[in-house]
Parts: C-alpha cells; sequence; structure tokens
C-alpha cells in the first residue's frame, strides 16, 4: 500500500519505523509544526518528524490540517491508506474518506473505552488493571469509527503514565501491520463500536492538583496517572511540590496532614487512609527522594498541604 503517515509525539515513531520497514511505501510524513521549548525558547522538532528525516522521508507540517492548499497537496500524493497515530488535530471529512482503504487509527486504549485525548493517564487515574491498544477506520467522530483489531495489555500495580505508553506504543506498532494486511485482502471486517462508551478528556498542566480528600488509593492512582506529565502536586505554605511517587497506608490521617516523617517517609493524610509519598519535586529542582528532599528543608510534622489551588 501508498501510505501517508500522520503523527506528532515519541508515542508514534514504532508505528513509523514499522510502516518503513515493511512491504509498505511511506509517501510522507505529516507532523505538527516546530515548537519553541526549553528556556532559550529554542525551535524543537518533535519526535516523528526527526525519525522520517533520518529515513529520508518527506515532511510536511501544517498549522492546521484544513489550512489552505493542503488538502490539494494530500490528494496529489493519492495514497491508497492514510495511517493516524497520535498526531493531534481533528480531520475534516474529505480527508478522511480521500484513501480507498480510509484512515486508520491507533488509538490507545479498548474502545469504546476511553475515547479521547488521555486514555493512558484516565485508565492508570480510574484504577484499571486493564487497558490495551485498538486500530480503527477513522470516522467524524471522536474514536467513533469502526473498531479493525484490538489487543490487551495489562496495567501493573507501579505502572505510570510513563511506563505504560511506550508498552501500548509498541503493540499498537506490532498491530499495524496485520491491521493493513486485512484491509488490503478484505479478511477484516470493520466492526461498529458496541455500548458503553468513556471519555478521557485532554489533559492540562492545572489538572495535577491533588484533592487530599479522596482516598489513598485514589491518590496514588492519580500521582501514577500524571507522571510524567502534566505531574500531581500540592503546596505547602505556599510552596508548590510535584509528587511522582506515592504509596497506600492502611492508617489513619486528616486530609492534607503530615502526620508522621521517618527519613524515608513523608505520611499525609487523606479522605481515607494516608499516603506515603516517596518521590518529590520542589519547584525548580529535580526529582528526588524524600530522604534526599528532608535534608535541610524545614518540613515538620503537623504541617498541611494545601486543600485549594495556590495561585504561586
Amino acid at each position: 500500500m501508498k501510505i501517508v503517515f500522520f503523527g506528532t509525539p515519541e508515542f508514534a515513531v514504532p508505528a513509523l519505523k514499522t510502516l518503513v520497514n515493511s512491504e509498505h511505501e511511506v509517501l510522507a510524513v505529516i507532523c505538527q509544526p516546530d515548537r519553541q521549548s526549553g528556556r532559550g525558547r529554542k525551535l524543537t522538532s518533535c519526535p516523528v518528524k526527526e525519525e522520517a528525516l533520518r529515513t529520508g522521508i518527506p515532511v510536511s507540517q501544517p498549522l492546521k490540517v484544513t489550512d489552505e492548499g493542503f488538502f490539494e497537496s494530500l490528494k496529489m500524493l493519492n495514497p491508497s491508506v492514510i495511517v493516524v497515530v497520535a498526531y493531534g488535530q481533528i480531520f475534516p471529512g474529505e480527508i478522511i474518506h480521500l484513501p480507498e482503504y480510509g484512515c486508520v487509527n491507533i488509538h490507545a486504549s479498548l474502545l469504546p473505552r476511553y475515547r479521547g485525548a488521555s486514555p493512558i493517564n484516565w485508565a492508570i487515574i480510574n484504577g484499571e488493571t486493564k487497558t490495551g491498544v485498538t486500530t480503527m477506520l477513522m470516522d467524524e467522530g471522536m474514536d467513533t469509527g469502526p473498531v479493525l483489531m484490538q489487543q490487551a495489555a495489562e496495567i501493573f500495580a507501579d505502572d505510570t503514565a510513563g511506563t505504560l505508553s511506550p508498552r501500548l506504543s509498541a503493540l499498537g506498532a506490532e498491530l499495524l501491520t496485520p491491521t493493513l494486511q486485512g484491509l488490503g485482502d478484505g479478511t477484516i471486517r470493520p466492526r461498529s463500536q458496541r455500548d458503553g462508551a468513556t471519555y478521557s478528556a485532554i489533559m492540562n498542566k492545572s489538572d495535577g492538583f491533588i484533592q487530599w480528600s479522596k482516598t489513598a488509593e485514589e491518590i496514588c492512582n492519580f500521582v501514577r496517572g500524571m507522571n510524567p506529565w502534566p505531574g500531581a502536586y500540592g503546596f505547602v505554605e505556599n510552596q508548590r511540590y510535584k509528587i511522582l511517587k506515592a504509596l497506600p497506608v492502611d492508617e489513619k490521617g486528616e486530609p492534607g496532614v503530615i502526620v508522621r516523617i521517618t527519613k524515608d517517609d513523608l505520611i499525609v493524610g487523606t479522605g481515607d487512609g494516608v499516603v506515603s509519598v516517596r518521590e518529590i519535586q520542589p519547584s525548580g529542582k529535580p526529582v528526588m527522594t524524600v530522604g534526599a528532599f528532608l535534608q535541610g528543608r524545614r518540613i515538620t510534622e503537623g504541617m498541611r498541604f494545601s486543600q485549594t489551588v495556590n495561585s504561586k
């Protein structure tokens, strides 16, 4: 098949590599424009662009897929299928219906569960023990198109969004070859999604504020699901601290109050139980163990994490 590949982050790179090493022809790669990043605000290319350039595939970076002239340039390529992996924009119908075999999307959940932009984060936050990947034919809805193939994957107790994402990325890349083969030879019959859809809202930086009135288990799942981005955080005496690892403990404590400090633990009360904070990141500092964090800092028992978002 002649393929145009749409993708942007690291999650999409294994799928692109799979296509490059297959019998298919990748005509072009479409990704998001370069972004400013870091303290120097230097323009940075996305991982998919870097991989495409490394393999000599032409790259296009429209600001929007609805930009004037973009559809005509895509039409001139005449792809037999478009493959989309975490591209980051909603497609108009004219692109969706352009290729002979449609637009194939890799989505990091077992659809119809966790449609939307942040399925990995929300599966962990909600305490799921199983997720997976789905290949589907895109339609004009938000991850509502017919399912092609699915593969389940376990969510381990210590998984974060950062550890689960590459496993699902690799699993999606593995599904891509049989999906395209099945589409081409007609052995895959697209099937409509069943009832029971759930949605995963897009993550924003402010979404990481920890609600200490939740249970210890809920907070620990929240910390895992927010790691590495946007990060779970709280405030103690107007100082912002990001929490990257926490474990539930079967004790009692007032929500948000630091009930006990040891050389390796910061024990904080919740709405049900307490959590042991194991890894923490002060604002502007690197991630550190609680033991390293407590050295030289005036954090004492009885201090409280704020129950409301602090503006600082």
